[in-house]
């Protein structure tokens, strides 16, 4: 295998990718397999190991590091293959390099410089961890390198995948992305590398898309198929942690079906790289963002670069296919190059302006440089130990092994000419340190512009800075929109869709009593007690109270009826008052009378007490006044009934006389039983306000407290009105001209008919009318009655005088042929 190569006292090796794709070999077990070979050269990989080299130089002249010792270096090709790199490195360890034998012993390899790719890493660090063997990445990112359990002897000079996960969390999250496809290689590079970001966006409540998997290596219907997703797929967001080498392949498709519009996240493998950066690639891949490692200026590699010549070093490995790729001819008889292209003239001058000559922007180059310094401080404490250390000797360089020198990189810390501190964490890794970069096209090139960096702070936290203005996005100034579903506006939540990711729903509006005040929200909030939602749903108001005040329309009506049938009562009492010398008043029991118009006087009263926001006090009054009332009033009409009865049956032989004290009697003690169970009910659970929300209003109450009590109170009433309704129809066959016994029945069928009805409606009514029925039928039976009783007798007293007489009150009046 062809190598560059420099004895030294101390070897480092170094694993480079400079072809990055192996030509197929059908391998047969017939005959010996032969020799791998690769194509694809790699000028950025091919600079990584002139940086390995200019490094050592530039050591082995520092008079302060490693004086007077000789680093080496041994580096060899991997063709970017896990396999090719285990072979790779297995030449590097032996003494011969694969091809002659030399005589002379090489000086063992220290340590080495390896690999870009995280798979070929996972091969190097798995194999040859057990021998303590230290390798140092410039490029393997991959978090599952930090493992120390299986990979001990691992370090690398680049931060590992679980911060460049977070670092493009925080960016997806930052401009509100939440609907995003992603690509990833099909390696361990893009599988844990996604997996990682996955992780973390999820929790941010980002949906992934699709995920497209591709490789360097699939055939060209694979690249289709993952083309062909991504014109399917609605997203405008994709991420692609993928390697530049598998990418490219996809790139140039999406390029060739003209697929624009897309807003491309990039992982550091990618975003710096030189072959994919052209205007060609840029017309599908323009306003590219994404994460890369902080940027160095090395001045003085531009002259080491620039003095490279096959023609200089003949023998070199790699130099021929360099010169071929640079000025487009093959030097003559140079190992490694293309039998196609012309053979150069020798007085052919590079172009100076080209990518590989710009050190002001190094960045993975810079990595490189900085784990040859890093291997270098190592060995440097090694050898030029503080003696003054008690138990702590120095070495001489035979001395030097891998193991010590990986123990030594665990504890390795130094400030590089450019200031920067170098050192490992428990995992071998570098603290996170990345640069935001946006692909913008400036005087006909694409230019990597720095637009903010991602770091730690002293107290480990995540720090992102973004100069947003700076940016030009794929859709120019304005951010691209990522999202499945357009964002609920307020009064609505979202709704999940069966079958589809959280990130794509319904916007269903909030449900009665429940609002929502910020858009995108995820479920409504329920509205205090006291409160109730807008129209909109987008703010809670106070709910209105019910209650029947004397302010309302119904409250007037139903005041000004109670106030009319207390009206009526009085002027029948003073038409009574006025003439009661007259025959048909005298005959009317005057005691009974005055307490009949009495109770009904204070019953057409008892709907004032109902009307207005209930008390305690008026709570109570209310229903023990309605009853007591009503119960004097039935009681009353009983003793008139019984009344009429007796005193038609006075003339009988043995008739009872129902005088005065009988009267008083019944009508104090069926007034006392109603009194009595109002006290009980007022001792035990007397009625109380009491506030029922319902929806859009407050409906304030009285609670009966009891409801045993409450229809004991009108099953009482119910009994009395039965008992006279009875005694009243066995009485209706008295003398026509006396026909009190009748008007007391119609009176008690119209009482009885208003009170049966009563209960379903107050059943069934709501708020306010609930209260407004209970009114109703106080009225309509106070009204009954004292209509049917009193009404008669007034339209005589007053209308026909003439029939107010004793005579015609028994019926001994002639009646007209």
């Amino acid at each position: 295998m062809p190598s560059l190569a420099k004895d030294g006292d101390i070897v480092i090796g170094g694993i480079f990718p400079v072809f990055n794709k192996q030509n197929h070999v059908n391998a047969s077990f017939e005959k010996e397999p032969p020799e791998v070979t690769c194509k694809g050269f790699d000028m950025r990989a091919f600079r990584w190991t002139q940086v390995m080299i200019f490094a050592i130089n530039e050591i082995n002249s520092d008079i302060t590091l490693l004086p007077n010792i000789s680093l080496g270096y041994r580096i060899i090709d991997s063709c970017a293959s896990p396999t090719n790199t285990l072979r790779a490195a297995l030449t590097l360890l032996s003494e011969g390099n694969g091809d002659q034998y030399t005589a002379q012993c090489q000086s063992p390899i220290s340590a080495l410089i390896a690999e870009s790719g995280s798979s070929q890493s996972l091969a190097l660090a798995g194999t040859f961890g057990p021998f303590n063997l230290p390798l140092v990445s410039y490029f393997s990112t991959c978090a599952c390198l930090s493992d120390k359990s299986k990979y001990p002897t691992f370090f690398r000079t680049i931060p590992s995948d679980y911060h460049q996960a977070k670092a493009l969390a925080f960016l997806v999250k930052r401009f509100g992305w939440e609907w995003i496809g992603t690509l990833q290689s099909d390696n361990d590079y893009g599988r844990n590398g996604l997996s990682a970001f996955t992780t973390e966006v999820k929790k941010l409540g980002v949906c992934i898309a699709f995920t497209g998997t591709v490789l360097r290596t699939y055939p060209q219907s694979k690249i289709l198929e993952v083309v062909e997703m991504i014109k399917m797929s609605t997203v405008r967001v994709i991420l692609a942690f993928v390697p530049e080498g598998d990418l490219y392949p996809v790139m140039k498709e999406i390029v060739r079906q003209n697929i624009t519009g897309i807003q491309w996240i990039a992982s550091e493998a990618w975003i710096t790289a030189a072959r994919p950066s052209t205007p060609e690639i840029f017309t599908s891949f323009a306003g590219t963002i994404g994460f890369s490692v902080r940027k160095m200026a090395i001045p003085k590699l531009r002259n080491f670069l620039t003095n490279i010549s096959p023609y200089s070093n003949p023998g070199a490995a790699y130099f021929g296919t360099f010169w071929e790729t640079l000025v487009g001819c093959r030097p003559f008889h140079h190992p490694g190059t293309s039998s196609s292209s012309a053979v150069c003239r020798g007085d052919e001058v590079p172009d100076l302006t080209s990518v590989f000559f710009n050190v002001t922007q190094l960045r993975v180059s810079y990595n490189v440089y900085k784990a040859v310094y890093a291997i270098a401080h190592a060995i440097h404490e090694l050898i030029f130990c503080n003696q003054s250390s008690p138990g702590e000797d120095c070495l001489n360089t035979s001395q030097i092994s891998p193991k010590l020198v990986t123990a030594q990189l665990r504890k390795v810390k130094f400030v590089d000419e450019f200031g920067e501190t170098v050192f490992f964490d428990s995992n071998g890794d570098l603290p996170p340190s990345y640069d935001i970069i946006n692909w913008q096209m400036k005087h006909g090139e694409v230019q990597h512009v720095t637009v903010g960096h991602f770091s730690t702070s002293a107290n480990a936290a995540y720090r992102l800075f973004i100069q947003e203005e700076n940016i030009i996005w794929s859709t120019g100034n304005v951010v691209p929109k990522a999202v499945c579903s357009e964002v609920c506006p307020v009064g609505t939540r979202r709704a999940p869709i069966k079958g589809r990711p959280s990130c794509c729903f319904d916007c269903v509006p909030c449900a009665d009593g429940t609002i929502t005040n910020h858009s995108g929200a995820l479920d409504c909030t329920p509205c205090p007690e006291e409160y109730w939602s807008n129209e909109g749903r987008s703010s809670c108001v106070l709910k209105y109270i019910e209650v029947l005040s004397f302010q309302d329309t119904l409250g007037i009506i139903l005041t000004a009826m109670s106030l009319f049938g207390a009206s009526l009562t009085l002027a029948t009492t003073v038409i009574f008052l006025v003439f009661r010398h007259t025959p048909l008043v005298r005959a009317n029991n005057a005691e009974l009378s005055a307490l009949l118009l009495l109770s009904l006087f204070l019953c057409f009263l008892c709907p004032l007490a109902f009307i207005a926001e209930p008390t305690a006090w008026s709570c109570m009054l209310r229903h023990t006044a309605f009853g007591v009332t009503f119960a004097l009033c039935i009681s009353c009409v009983l003793g008139k009934t019984l009344v009429v009865i007796t005193a038609f049956r006075a003339t009988l032989p043995g008739a009872t006389k129902f005088g005065p004290v009988q009267q008083r009697i019944i009508v104090y003690s069926c007034s006392a039983v109603q009194v009595f169970i109002c006290i009980l009910w007022l001792s035990i659970t007397p009625p109380y306000p009491q506030k029922r929300h319902n929806n859009r209003k407050i409906i304030v109450e009285c609670n009966t407290g009891s409801d045993t009590a409450y229809y004991a109170v009108l099953g009482y009433i119910g009994f009395l009105a039965g008992i006279c309704l009875v005694v009243a129809f066995l009485a209706r066959k008295l003398p026509d001209n006396f026909n009190e016994a009748k008007f007391i029945t119609f009176s008690m069928l119209v009482f009885c008919a208003v009170w049966i009805t009563f209960i379903p409606a107050y059943v069934s009514s709501p708020g306010k009318y609930t209260v407004a029925v209970e009114i109703f039928a106080i009225l309509s039976s106070a009204f009954g009655l004292l209509v049917c009783i009193f009404a008669p007798k007034c339209y005589i007293i007053i209308f026909h005088p003439e029939k107010n007489t004793k005579k015609h009150i028994m019926g001994k009046v002639p009646r007209s042929i």
